[in-house]
């Protein structure tokens, strides 16, 4: 079974955001063994990433606004490549400042999901739902539809 991590910085302070996370990765279980690790937030974005990096594992994909914007069928293109390879997968999620370059520069890929800004306690619900649509498109699935 593949490996899924989600690193992000920060809590989630907002038990519906935590509900959905947890609705998401509940589903997910299924296909993959999901792993959230929490980076505590910094005294900057440099400090973050500090601790960021030292958690990088497998291929990742680094969430920033000047990534790839790709569709939810290519995404689970992306991860079925990654699947059928049995690569380890990490998405990272950085704060409210957003990634340093020295995390964005470490990633394999930079994947944007809108030119918009999201609350980063958002972002890990939206990103939790995408990789569950990307596996169930793979799945042959009508959820995606």
């Amino acid at each position: 079974m593949i490996k899924i991590n989600i690193l992000c910085v920060g809590k989630i302070k907002e038990e519906f955001y935590r509900q959905a996370v947890t609705e998401y990765v509940k589903r997910l279980s299924r296909f993959a063994k999901v792993e959230i690790k929490e980076i505590a937030e910094g005294r900057d974005i440099e400090d973050e990433s500090s601790s960021l990096l030292r958690n990088l594992k497998g291929y990742v994909f680094a969430l920033c606004v000047e990534g790839v914007k790709l569709s939810s069928e290519n995404l689970a293109s992306e991860i079925k490549k990654l699947c059928d390879r049995g690569r380890e997968i990490t998405f990272v999620i950085g704060s409210s400042c957003g990634l340093s370059q020295r995390v964005k520069d470490a990633a394999d890929y930079k994947l944007s999901f809108s030119d918009m800004t999201f609350p980063h306690q958002l972002m890990r619900v939206i990103l939790c739902e995408q990789v569950y649509r990307a596996f169930m498109i793979n799945a042959g699935s009508e959820y995606h539809k």
